[in-house]
This record gives C-alpha cells, sequence and structure tokens, in this order.
C-alpha cells in the first residue's frame, strides 16, 4: 500500500499534475478517433475480414489500437511517422549532409524532425492509398458477408480514403509531439501503449466467450505463467546496467579546489528501450503496401512474411539486433562520450583519456548490448512459439509485453523524477531519494 501515498504526491506538485492531466486528455482523445469511421465502408465487414486473416493484418490491428478493425481515421496509426524516423536516423549514418545537421544541436533536430513529418505525409498518402486498394480488392467470399467492405469503390472512395488515413495520421503524430513536449513519457511509445493496453480486455472477454465450456485450466495456467515470467524477464533486464568508475582530477580556480570526486557512467543493457521490437515491426508491415503496388516479388514476400510462420520470425529476430546495435551507436556514441570526459577532465582507471577511453567505452557497451539484443529477441518471439504449442488463442505476445513493460516503467520512471527532484516521496513511499524506483538494475 506504501504505493498509494507515493501516488497521491502527484497532485501535491503543480507542474506535474499538469502534465500527467494533459498526457491522459491526449490519449482519450486519441482512442476517441479510433471509433470514428472513414465514409463509405462497412466497419463490420472490416472485422470480419481482420478476424477471419489474423497474421500480419491482426498485428497491424494490434499496433493500432483496433483502430484498422474499426476503419478508423486513426487506421495507419503512428507507423508511418516510426517507418519515417527509421528512414532519417539511418540516413544520418550515411548522409554527410543529416549527421552535420544532427551535430549543430537543438536547431538541427527541429530541422530533421520537421523533414520527417514531411516523409510521414508521404508515406500515409502511399499507404492509405494501399489500404483503398486492397479494401476494394476484399471480395464476398473473402469476408463470408452479405456484402463488401466497400460500397461503392472508385477513384471517390480512393481520394477520400487518402485524405482521411493521412490527415488522421498527422494530428496522431501531432498529439504524440504534444505529449512528449507538455506531458509525461514519450508520445509516440505512449500511443502505441495506449492501443495495445486499451485491446486486452477486449481480447480476453473475447476468449472466454468463445469457448465457453470448453476452457482448459492447465493450458489457461501455462499461458497465466509465461504472461508472468515474461514480464519478470522483461522489468529486471530493462533495470539492468553496467556502471563504468569515473574518476575526475583535482584542479585549481582560484582559491577553490574542484574534482577529486568519484563517479558512474551507467551503461544500460538495453539502450535502444522498446525501438528495435517497434521499428522491426513497421519494417515487417512495409511489403504489405508495395504489393499493393504490383511490384514484382513484394505479394510474394508478403504471403511469406506472414505472422507465426519461421521467415517472419528469422526476419523479426534479425531486425531487432541489427536496430538494436544501430540506435544503441546513434544515440549513445563512444567518441563523443569520451570527449565530454576528457573536457571535464575525468577518466576510467588504468584506461588513456581520448581513443583508448572510447574503444574501451564501445567494447562493453558492445557486449551488454549484445546481451539486451538476445533477450528482446527471445521476449519477442518464444512466448508467441510457446503459447502456439499449447494451441491458446493469445493475442498478445512478447512484442506487446515488452512494449507494455517498457514504456510504464519509464514512464514512472519520469513521474519519479519529477517528485524526488521536489523533494516528494517516490511512487514507492517510504521517502527520499533511496525509495526511488531504479530505473536500472547494475550488471556490472
Amino acid at each position: 500500500m506504501s504505493f498509494l501515498p507515493g501516488l497521491a504526491n502527484i497532485s501535491k506538485v503543480p507542474e506535474l499534475r499538469k502534465r500527467v492531466l494533459y498526457t491522459l486528455l491526449m490519449l482519450a482523445v486519441y482512442r476517441v478517433g479510433v471509433f470514428v469511421t472513414i465514409p463509405g465502408v462497412d466497419r463490420n465487414a472490416m472485422r470480419a475480414l481482420v478476424s477471419k486473416q489474423g497474421g500480419l493484418l491482426g498485428f497491424v490491428n494490434m499496433f493500432s489500437g483496433g483502430a484498422l478493425g474499426n476503419l478508423s481515421v486513426f487506421a495507419l496509426g503512428i507507423m508511418p511517422y516510426v517507418s519515417a524516423s527509421i528512414v532519417f536516423q539511418l540516413l544520418t549514418m550515411v548522409y554527410k549532409p543529416l549527421d552535420e545537421l544532427r551535430k549543430e544541436g537543438e536547431q538541427g533536430t527541429r530541422k530533421i524532425n520537421q523533414y520527417t513529418r514531411y516523409a510521414t505525409l508521404g508515406l500515409s498518402l502511399v499507404q492509405s492509398f494501399s489500404i483503398a486498394m486492397t479494401l476494394e480488392g476484399a471480395s464476398n467470399n473473402d469476408l463470408d458477408t452479405s456484402g463488401g467492405v466497400v460500397a461503392h469503390a472508385g477513384w471517390g472512395f480512393r481520394l477520400m480514403t487518402m485524405l482521411t488515413l493521412t490527415t488522421g495520421t498527422l494530428f496522431i503524430m501531432w498529439v504524440g509531439e504534444q505529449i512528449t513536449e507538455r506531458g509525461i513519457g514519450n508520445g509516440t511509445s505512449l500511443i502505441i501503449f495506449a492501443g495495445i493496453v486499451t485491446d486486452i480486455p477486449g481480447g480476453i472477454l473475447s476468449y472466454f466467450e468463445t469457448h465457453k465450456g470448453s476452457i482448459q485450466p492447465l493450458n489457461l495456467a501455462a499461458v497465466v505463467t509465461i504472461i508472468l515470467l515474461t514480464v519478470a524477464v522483461i522489468v529486471f533486464f530493462e533495470r539492468g546496467q553496467r556502471r563504468i568508475p569515473i574518476y575526475y582530477a583535482r584542479r585549481s580556480v582560484g582559491r577553490r579546489v574542484y574534482g577529486g570526486q568519484t563517479a558512474h557512467l551507467p551503461l544500460r543493457v538495453n539502450t535502444a528501450g522498446t525501438i528495435p521490437p517497434i521499428f522491426a515491426s513497421s519494417l515487417l508491415m512495409f511489403p504489405a503496401t508495395l504489393a499493393n503496388f504490383k511490384i514484382p516479388g513484394m505479394a510474394a514476400l508478403q504471403g511469406s512474411l506472414d505472422r507465426g510462420g519461421w521467415e517472419f520470425n528469422f526476419f523479426y529476430v534479425a531486425l531487432i539486433i541489427f536496430f538494436s546495435f544501430f540506435y544503441t551507436a546513434v544515440t549513445f556514441p563512444a567518441v563523443d562520450v569520451a570527449d565530454n570526459l576528457k573536457k571535464q577532465q575525468a577518466f576510467i582507471p588504468s584506461i588513456r583519456q581520448g581513443k583508448q577511453t572510447a574503444d574501451y567505452i564501445d567494447r562493453v557497451l558492445t557486449r551488454i548490448t549484445l546481451g539486451g539484443a538476445l533477450y528482446m529477441a527471445v521476449v519477442c518471439v518464444v512466448p508467441t512459439l510457446i503459447t502456439e504449442a499449447f494451441k491458446v488463442p493469445f493475442r498478445f505476445g512478447g512484442t506487446s509485453m515488452m512494449i507494455v513493460v517498457g514504456v510504464a516503467l519509464d514512464t514512472v520512471a519520469q513521474i519519479e523524477a519529477h517528485l524526488i527532484t521536489r523533494n516528494y516521496e517516490g511512487l514507492s513511499g517510504g521517502g527520499g531519494r533511496a525509495t526511488r524506483i531504479r530505473g536500472r538494475r547494475d550488471f556490472g
């Protein structure tokens, strides 16, 4: 019960209270939009199509919080923005003008974000046209219903769908940016988090209604055990870190002496957070868009990447490992860290400043990132494989659980930071800095 007093402290900090309420309000606006259907479609027919086909289509529907199944104005979700972010982060590694722009600081970052928004607009137009063509191609045989998804097919419907879905995606992008700037937590991650969490009660009720009188207690207990173990593993690794000791040299400024202190450089086991599975999922959805434009080989690739198949799992694991190393290299460059330590007259014991420090940090970071990447790959794939082996229709696999738990931990850490900097107890209660929820566990 010590959690409740810490939770009550949120109302005592006006700025934090406003941020939390603003975040909840924006997420509520997003959830309302999920149920606003685009013009000229049959929502019940679309639900039947998603339910029957499942696979990657159901996976996209999960990330959109059920918006695709409802054929809402938010059917594309936040994924076009995520895809655009992937493209520009990759370009900063290979395209020198963008890399120089990134190094300019806040002004350069603002410019790159503007380019990302333009790319989001373009991707949204392409993907919305793809969805319009897919809906028109859904026949009565696919749906087993009295009517198709689209009432009046043609360019009028296609243009209306492109305009509606693109506007919806741009609005979600704006909501995510507003949450990040004026709310609490990362807006993009929280939108995906909200979409997954709000779909859980419906999935549970649907399972019990479908299997009335035929529920096997042992299988159900096995799935619950898998969920609890997966959550425990996620929390353990997400809190893990390797602490490198840092010493500050003594220096005199006038009559005052500075330095001579000891600190630690924390290297997280999972520096990339929930970004790798989100990026990997976004890229695996892309062939379905290209297939609608009759690009050679894309239809076959889309079929082979059906969610649950070995091809999907192989590419999914490979992309998760790749993005773990890539995103860590982008957000935590060892050379820049070593240069900053040298400027602050700080050093690692037995390691020379400069290149040797950068090589040492890079070597340690590579090792723990490998462990973090393998952990993410296992968590995102193995729970789904196990539940399929038990023949239990479990919609929320390791990917969704990792996103939910990871986003929740990061958001709670930000709330606690606001509370503790104002001398309030953390969410765990008990008083003071000692009670703060540790964002990472020491693996050093």
